[in-house]
Parts: C-alpha cells; sequence; structure tokens
C-alpha cells in the first residue's frame, strides 16, 4: 500500500455528494479559508491540483476547495496525531458544522481520524500496526466488520485488519473515494475534482525548524542502523 492523506473538512452537508456536483469552487473563498486556518502564514497562490493528487502535498503546498454546504483542504499540517489534537482555533472553526479529519501514511501503516459535531469530539481513533493509541467514541458502521474480524491480514500481528484498509473504508464513507483497492461506480472521480492550490510560509521559521530538527533525527537513526 502506498496511500497516504492529510485531510480536513468541514461541512454541513454531504461530503461526497457536494464533491460528485462540485467544479472548482471560488479561489477567492477557498484562499478565506486557508487563512482562517493557518493564520499568520504568508500565503501565496500555487498551482491547482486535482483531489486524486493533492490528498497529501509536499511541504508547504496547500490544497482548498470551497463548495456550497463544504469546505475542504489537504495540507500535511493537518495529519495530527493523535486526531483530538486539532487546535481549538479549527474546531471553532466548524461551529455549527461538522468537523471530519483524515491522515494516513503507508510508510508507517498509520491512521487517524476524527469527528467533531458542533463543536463536540464525537469519535477519534488513533492506530497503528502495533494497537491502538486513542480509541474515543463509538465506532461508525463501516469501522465494525473490521473489528469484528471481517479483514484479517494473513501473518499479521496485532489488529484484527490492516491500518490502511480500515483507512480505504474511512476515507470512502467520509469523502466517497478510495486511493487503493477496489473502486466502485458510485465512487467519487477525484481526479474530476479540481482544488485550489496555495503555498504557505511560516515567517516565524520555527515551523521550517521542526521539520529540520526530524530530518535530522531520521538521518541519525540511519546512521546508527549501519
Amino acid at each position: 500500500m502506498g496511500a497516504k492523506t492529510a485531510m480536513l473538512a468541514f461541512c454541513d452537508r454531504d461530503i461526497p455528494t457536494a464533491l460528485r456536483g462540485g467544479t472548482g469552487g471560488d479561489r477567492a473563498a477557498a484562499e478565506a479559508l486557508v487563512r482562517r486556518v493557518h493564520p499568520g502564514h504568508l500565503v501565496e497562490a500555487a498551482a491547482d491540483e486535482c483531489l486524486w493528487d493533492a490528498v497529501y502535498p509536499p511541504d508547504d503546498l496547500t490544497y482548498a476547495l470551497a463548495l456550497p454546504g463544504v469546505d475542504l483542504l489537504c495540507d500535511r499540517r493537518l495529519a495530527f496525531d493523535p486526531p483530538s489534537a486539532l487546535p481549538a482555533h479549527l474546531v471553532e472553526a466548524g461551529a455549527g458544522r461538522r468537523i471530519v479529519l483524515h491522515g494516513m501514511h503507508s510508510v508507517s501503516d498509520w491512521l487517524g481520524f476524527a469527528v467533531w459535531e458542533d463543536g463536540v469530539l464525537v469519535r477519534s481513533l488513533n492506530l497503528g500496526p502495533k494497537g491502538v493509541w486513542e480509541n474515543i467514541g463509538e465506532p461508525f458502521a463501516f469501522e465494525l466488520p473490521y473489528w469484528a474480524g471481517e479483514h484479517p491480514v494473513p501473518g499479521w500481528d496485532g489488529l484484527p485488519f490492516h491500518p490502511l484498509e480500515l483507512g480505504e473504508a474511512a476515507l470512502r464513507a467520509f469523502f466517497g473515494f478510495i486511493l487503493e483497492g477496489h473502486r466502485r461506480p458510485d465512487d467519487v472521480d477525484a481526479d474530476a475534482v479540481r482544488l485550489h492550490g496555495f503555498r504557505l510560509t511560516d515567517p516565524t521559521g520555527r515551523e521550517q525548524a521542526a521539520r529540520d530538527e526530524l530530518h535530522e533525527l531520521a538521518r541519525r537513526m540511519v546512521l546508527q542502523r549501519r
């Protein structure tokens, strides 16, 4: 599996329905959304991208789409671990709406998703191949077959399913499409949905410094294994 996502949506209607009928939305509205989510960052226009390729952007790139009833962002900064750590200003931004957060990473087999209803966290799941780190609220219907052991992975220790397989099920349930696996005729055509691109820079330099620190830590770990 090679699927990665970092997605956040504010909505008061069904997301897949909005995406099926949506076009590129309004760029000005998308930029306003980006500025609300990342206050204090410098924002510049970047090339647009289809949803399929936008779900896990490179560092400093954000893709956003503002449709009637649904605001959607794709940004690595939004892959919170645990997902319940969504900053307060983002929970407040979704007041009166549903907030959906979805993140997964194929390198570490990590999955994290969460849902808020009118500012109240109703579900948060954070897990990896060896176990569950956060499990808040009642599982959604799409989760139940996985917890019941109906999707076992031969030779897989730990969970009764592969985290990314549940991640794909969550992606379809929340957003109407998948990245890997068998596609259904009614899935959203993620190649046809266009998001507006923006390049964001933290003027304080702290964001890049934190990245550099993580990269250096990773480099040292590689050297220690040699």
